[in-house]
Formats: C-alpha cells, structure tokens, sequence
C-alpha cells in the first residue's frame, strides 16, 4: 500500500514561560492508505499535536509532513483550510452537530462550503452516506430527537461528505455507552476495509483493540509502534503494549 501520510523528523515547540516545550520531539512515521491506527499515550504525550498536524489544524516547528504526496508544514492557512476540505474528514468527542438542522442537513454542510454538487446531487449523496451509517429514515431527526450513537453516526457520515481519504478520530466513543461505542467501531473497521485511512486518538485500551496498528507516545516522542501483524488485538494486548511502551 502507498504512504498516504508521511511525517519526518517532525517538531512542535512552545513557549511557555520563556522555556521551549517540546510537544512533538522528532517525530517520523508513514501510515498506508486503509490503515486504521490508534495513537495512544497519556495526557501531555503529544498525541493531541499529532492529531491536530496531521489533521492540517495546526503546523510543526520545523520538518516534514507529505498528505497524499503533498507537503503541508509551509502552507499558509487558507491552503490548509483547502487541503482539509478536500482530503480530510474529522469526527470529534462531543459530536459538533448543528443542534436545530435535521440530520440530512447536517451532513450536507461539508459540500455546502465547497459548492461542488448541485443541491439534488448533494441531498442524494447524504441520503446515501445516512443509509451507509445505518440512519436510513431518520434524516429529518434533529441531534436532540436522535441518541448519542446515532449523533456520532450522523457526524461520521457529515465526515464522509466530500470522499476523503484520510478519517481523524478524536476520542469518538468517549461520550458513548458501551453498545453505542462498540457499534462505531465496527464502523470504522468497515470504512477501513473500505480502503479509508482512519487515524484515531484514544485512552480506552478496549476501542484501541479495533485498530490494527498502535502508535503510543510520550513525552513528544514514540515509544511503540505496532502494525499488529496477527490481526486485531485483544484488550489485554493493548493493556500490556502500552503498559510495556511506558515502562
């Protein structure tokens, strides 16, 4: 599989206080299209940088990051905004739903800011993705008359909107029961199998077993990285890679 993600020797320093903080120390990985790869660590691990470069919401300090062949760490942020629009999708902890538009409207807005379907064309689309989400029927719900599985199901489908590559996941089940996370899951192993590329950002050691690949980090740096060559790991597994990566 091609690298659709390439970082090299990657840095995000702040200033805080009048010290440089490393957030991200000379980080370099590739992830191939359809991975579907959990990036792990604890709180200050610099998973959340990572998350927010590679997502295009934020720049390094200095070295290297190629999306699908393009490098990104010099763009200026209309470019950005463009590149996110086109090949990037995100799905986030707290849903960001429009609270008073209907489902339907909702996953529309992504194509409503790039104007590239015609508004039959666009309704029809979303309509489609709401049925791939198991929603069928349920477009003129609004967030409030839906559940909280069903809210993240419409925000992976508004995620979907303009066929990207690349699906970011930040903590996406960590509002979610039990039944409603494992159902989201199973969904993203599908769109992985599908052949997107799902890059996700979790604590939970139980959804991080649904990745086939764990990136865990400390201190701006990785301390494990594990491609998961026998398949999908159990949550045990995940508990003890991690435990031994931090050790």
């Amino acid at each position: 599989m091609a690298n659709l993600i390439e970082i090299r020797d990657l840095f995000k320093i702040y200033d805080v206080g009048g010290e440089p903080v490393h957030a991200l120390d000379g980080v370099s990985l590739s992830i191939s299209s359809g991975e579907f790869v959990a990036i792990m660590g604890s709180s200050g691990s610099g998973k959340s940088t990572m998350l927010n470069i590679l997502g295009c919401l934020d720049v390094p300090t200095r070295g290297s990051y190629l999306l699908d062949g393009v490098e990104t760490a010099s763009r200026s942020a209309a470019e950005l905004a463009h590149i996110r629009n086109r090949k990037l999708g995100f799905v986030f902890q707290n849903f960001n739903l429009l609270p008073r538009t209907s489902a339907l409207e909702n996953v529309e807005l992504p194509d409503l800011y790039m104007g590239r379907l015609s508004a039959r064309e666009r309704r029809r689309r979303a309509m489609e993705l709401l049925d791939r989400v198991g929603l069928g029927g349920r477009e003129s719900h609004t967030p409030a008359q839906l559940s909280g599985g069903q809210q993240q199901r419409v925000a992976i489908a508004r995620a979907l909107m303009n066929g990207p590559p690349v699906l970011f996941a930040d903590e996406p089940t960590g509002n979610l029961d039990t039944k409603s996370s494992i159902e989201i899951m199973n969904l993203f192993t599908e769109l992985s199998r599908d052949g997107i590329t799902v890059v996700m950002v979790t604590h939970e050691d139980d959804i991080a077993s649904y990745a086939l690949r764990h990136i865990v980090m400390r201190d701006g740096k990785v301390m494990r990285d594990d491609r998961g060559e026998g398949g999908r790991k159990s949550q045990e597994d995940v508990s003890r890679l991690v435990k031994e990566a931090l050790s």
